[in-house]
């Protein structure tokens, strides 16, 4: 998306006397040397608001007005709406990356694990270690059930994509408190979100084939666990030791015991 800013400088400069002398005649040399650097700083401003939308919306949901943005962006809040016009395109576009992101994790672990059990858990550290699980669209994050012999991707897929939002929980700042936070518009494309459940489908139906699945674990549940083992943190190496110690317990659990 290209911003215009509307403090250009003046493509001509003014003479003693009142001549105007052309600052660029027969050159695009000047007009590129004074557009590149707003063309940098935009650059840079687009990557604050992105980077900044990832750690708030992580940190307290999709509620999180867009002021907390800009704050954390440390810049107006007016830049914000000028690259995203609503909070809704802003929600869709961290969404959607980080739908996409798990996609390419779970497609990795898929074709470069032979065991399903290690490809499983392999999806599960990569995801819940990236932070990507507490960016998830809600519409992936119902918790739905498989009974044996049900495909995961296809039994998880059809009630999963386009379901109503769900509330997730966070930590209220400055207290110890939970709260649940309206996650508004946090939906990807259907297709970003198919492609992410039928990938999982696919870890999940091949760890459940090979027994080493509880039979009454869904896609929704695998995805759950991303969202539940990625807790915010003020320390970060907290933060780490908290997620690796919750995945260990939550994937015992999810382990078949036969």
């Amino acid at each position: 998306m290209h911003v215009q800013d509307t403090h250009w400088a003046s493509a001509a400069a003014v003479a003693p006397g009142g001549k105007a002398m052309s600052a660029a005649v027969g050159s695009g040399r000047a007009d590129a040397a004074r557009t590149t650097p707003l063309r940098v700083d935009a650059q840079r401003n687009l990557e604050h608001v992105l980077r900044a939308a990832r750690e708030v919306f992580g940190e307290l949901g999709y509620g999180a007005p867009m002021e907390d943005v800009a704050r954390r962006a440390r810049v107006g809040v007016g830049t914000v709406y000028r690259r995203f016009p609503s909070k809704d395109v802003l929600v869709r576009r961290i969404a959607e990356e980080e739908t996409a992101r798990l996609t390419e994790q779970a497609r990795a672990a898929l074709g470069q694990e032979d065991e399903p059990w290690s490809a499983l858990s392999r999806f599960l550290r990569t995801s819940v270690a990236s932070g990507a699980g507490r960016l998830l669209p809600p519409q992936v994050l119902r918790v739905g059930s498989a009974g044996p012999g049900e495909s995961g991707a296809a039994g998880d897929a059809v009630g999963l994509v386009g379901e109503a939002r769900v509330p997730q929980q966070r930590v209220q700042p400055g207290s110890g408190e939970l709260r649940l936070v309206a996650q508004e518009a946090a939906v990807a494309d259907d297709a970003g979100a198919g492609a992410l459940l039928d990938v999982v489908g696919q870890l999940v139906d091949r760890a459940r084939a090979a027994g080493e699945l509880r039979t009454d674990v869904s896609v929704g549940d695998v995805l759950l666990v991303i969202a539940t083992a990625a807790p915010s943190l003020p320390d970060a190496a907290q933060q780490a030791a908290a997620s690796a110690r919750l995945l260990d317990i939550l994937l015992e659990g999810l382990r078949s015991r036969s």
